[in-house]
């Protein structure tokens, strides 16, 4: 069995395991994609009120010195 003949096997059984994939909905897709944007967001804005109330802390603290 020559390179050709392997290849053209291998996308065979790639486009018979790709009609076996249970695809997302494009409504499905829309709101994962709007979780993944608002956990995303939330933690920004979780982690930017730490680092700005810890620098406050350290600049009041340790660094006014």
């Amino acid at each position: 069995m020559n390179i050709i003949d392997k290849a053209a096997t291998f996308l065979k059984e790639v486009r018979l395991e790709m009609k076996k994939v249970n695809w997302l909905s494009k409504a499905q897709v829309t709101n994962y994609t709007l979780l993944v944007l608002g956990v995303i967001l939330s933690m920004a804005l979780y982690f930017g009120a730490l680092d700005f109330a810890f620098s406050g802390l350290l600049n009041s603290f340790v660094l006014s010195r």
